[in-house]
This record gives C-alpha cells, structure tokens and sequence, in this order.
C-alpha cells in the first residue's frame, strides 16, 4: 500500500489527513459528532493492540452507514406502500373508509398515539423498553384534569408545562432505576406501570369525590386545546407534527441522536467512544416521559370524563406502532418516520375493523398478527443486512495500513489512547 493512502509517521498528528484515509470525505468520526480527532488516532491505536479495526468498526457507522441508511429507507417506503394499498383495498370494500371526514378522525385518533410513540422510539433505538407510558400517560391526565377543575382560572400553558414535569419525573425515575439501579429496562418499567397505576388510584380517590373528573368539571379553555383547530388544522394534529418534525431532527441531525444510535447498537462500544451511556439513557427516557406527559394533558383536553383507569394498555399500541414502524426491538436502529407510519398503519385497520362492526377484540388479535409479522420480517432483513456489513468490513480490513508503518513517540496512538 502507498504511504499516501496509510498514516505516514511525517504528517501524523493525531488529526485526519486527507492522505490518511480510510474513507472516501471528511473524518467519519467528526461526521459521526464525536471530535475530529478520535477515528484516526483510535485506527492506529486499535490496530496496534488487536492488529485489526474491531473498535473501530464497533463504535462507528461506516462500513455499513450507507448500507443501514438505505435499508432504513427501504422499511419506511414499504410501510408506506403497504398502507396506501390497505387503503385502497378498505376503501373498495368500505367505501366510508374513503371519505376526508373518515380520514381526519383517523389522524386525531392516532395522534396521542404517534406523540408518545416518538418517545418509545427513542428508548428502543437505545436499546431499552419503557412498559410505563401507558400510566404516565393515566397518571397525567387525572392529575391535568384536577388542576383544571380546582383551579378553572389557571392558564392552559401551565397545564401544559405541569404535564411534561410530571411526565418527564416519572420518566427520569425510570431512568435512574435502570441506570443507577441497574435494574433491566423491561423489569423496572413494568414495576413503574403498577406503582404510577397505583398512584392513579390513590389520586383519583383522596383528591374527587368518585375517583373520576367529569366534563362539566373542565374550563373550555382547557377542552379547546385539543378539540379546536388552529389554521384549519385540528390542534392535536398540530401537535403531533410538531413533536415528529423536531424529533426527526433530533435523531437524524444532532450529536445527540446519534449517541442514541451508538448506545443502542452496542453500549460499550459505545462507552470506549467516550459516550456517556448512562446519560444517553437517562435522558432517553425523561423526554420519553415528558413526551407522555404531554400526551396525558391533550388526552385529558379531548376526552373530558377522565377516570383512574384511563391509559390501561396504551403501552401495548404504543410499542406496536414503533416495532411496526421497522424500529428493532433489539435497539440500534428505527426512526420518527417510520413510527408514524406505524401509528397510522394501526390506526387505518382499527378504524375499518370499527367500520365493519367487528368487536374491540379482533381488532386486539389483528394488532397482536401484526407486530408479530413486523418482528419476523425486521429479524429476516436485520440477517441480510449483518452478512451485507460482514462483507463490507471484510473489505475493509484488507485496507488496513502496513504493520512497518512507524507511529511516532508522543501522539495519541503511540499512547494506546484516543481522544473522544
């Protein structure tokens, strides 16, 4: 190999250099959102200590960045395909399916849905599960719909503010028991599902008289940021875009969604990259909490009667819309878009089941078909797509710089370290 392509000891610095390539553009680690420095002295480091890329090929996107950008695609397009041909074949069956009226019900009955989907999203992709939300979610709404009617004069914003401090509470309790407790995310949320139900309980019982809020309690100003619409736009719809708009963002363009990504697609690799795991995690679930806190809050607006069962199974849709949605439940991979794909899948088929007089129940079975299709077809591509990286880092590994190219004394892989 020329000394052009490998790290020739004149020019090496510990910063990338052109001429030190290993991929085509800019340093994949100062792409990747972790320092400039880091991917081209951890190759020379990593290499010296193992003869081979593994850290390296661990804690970064690439060889396979484009190949899971592409297969990430791929799943959002056949979601899509797959949800205009339900809607045509529903419309042809149903024609009342095929009405813009039908349509809009749709969307302000998967937007609660969507909202806290997002931030199951999150918590899957970091390699975590949150069975919480649905009593956050509960929790929230009763305790939105008691401020409201023992305090009527009390602005809707700090409603809304009280929600997601409650919501993002809840959530950064659940965080501490996973991270500080080390208790398995599933095991700590559901013991959080029961304790935040029993919490509903013992509100709703100490604080209204028959554990229940009614509507004729709740101020219109409260009931309007959910019912009424904003520029044509039903608020909730409103919402919902908002939060899938910035968390889109988030994941795809910010440092810190990328940590996400790493910490779920391998969490020590992830740590040897200088990511911190446990705040990666923490912070995954408060805004996940946040997020249902907020949903607790629209929940309450739109639905009025608010009892302490309110939310019961909510988690169950919510995680079906994100496993459907292409997100693996495995973490390291999933997105906004395709979650709320999902959302709409679920809600387009619960919406004909209604429409044909089918009870609650099948639609419970057909949810329950569905995200057991969605968890083989995810495992059979995530078997293509780990030979497809195999082979890409194969190749590599074969563009690994020569062993008699000499490091010289006093830079970061000389050292044996690499600077995050």
């Amino acid at each position: 190999m020329h000394a052009s392509r490998g790290v020739t000891g004149k020019d090496y610095d510990g910063r990338y250099r052109p001429q030190n390539r290993v991929h085509h553009g800019r340093c994949p680690r100062h792409r990747a959102g972790f320092g400039p420095g880091f991917f081209c002295a951890g190759v020379s480091a990593t290499r010296r200590r193992s003869g081979r890329f593994s850290l390296v090929n661990a804690v970064t996107r690439f060889p396979g960045q484009n190949l899971t950008a592409a297969v990430a695609r791929f799943r959002e397009i056949g979601i899509l395909a797959f949800l205009i041909a339900l809607v045509v074949a529903f419309s042809i069956r149903t024609p009342r399916f095929f009405s813009g009226g039908n349509f809009r019900d749709i969307l302000l009955d998967i937007s609660l849905l969507a909202i806290v989907a997002v931030g199951e999203t999150m918590v899957i992709i970091s390699r975590n599960i949150d069975l919480s939300v649905g009593s956050i979610v509960g929790f929230g709404a009763l305790v939105a719909a008691i401020m409201v009617k023992d305090n009527p004069h009390l602005p809707v914003a700090v409603i809304l503010l009280a929600g997601l401090g409650v919501g993002g509470a809840l959530g950064l309790l659940n965080g501490l028991l996973i991270t500080v407790g080390r208790i398995p995310a599933i095991i700590a949320t559901l013991g959080t599902l029961f304790v935040y139900r029993g919490a509903d309980f013992l509100v709703g019982q100490n604080w209204t008289p028959s554990g229940q809020v009614y509507s004729q309690d709740l101020t219109s100003s409260f009931t309007d940021l959910a019912t009424a619409s904003t520029l044509g736009i039903p608020n909730l719809i409103f919402f919902a875009a908002v939060v899938g708009v910035i968390f889109i963002y988030t994941l795809r363009y910010t440092r810190f969604g990328r940590r996400i990504y790493a910490v779920g697609g391998n969490p020590e690799a992830a740590r040897l990259a200088g990511i911190n795991v446990a705040r990666t995690t923490l912070m995954v679930f408060l805004m996940s909490g946040a997020l249902a806190g907020l949903a607790s809050v629209l929940y309450a607006s739109r639905f009025a009667n608010i009892t302490t069962t309110e939310g019961s199974g909510f988690e169950l849709q919510v995680i079906a819309a994100v496993v459907i949605g292409g997100a693996n439940i495995f973490g390291g991979s999933g997105g906004v878009i395709g979650t709320i794909l999902g959302a709409l899948l679920l809600g387009s088929i619960g919406d004909y089941l209604a429409l044909s007089g089918l009870s609650e129940f099948w639609q419970l079975v057909v949810q329950g078909l569905i995200i057991l299709a969605a968890v083989i077809v995810d495992a059979l591509i995530n078997q293509r797509l780990q030979r497809a990286l195999r082979v890409r880092r194969a190749g590599l590994e074969d563009d690994v710089p020569p062993a008699h190219v000499r490091v010289p004394e006093g830079t970061a892989a000389a050292d044996g370290t690499a600077s995050p």
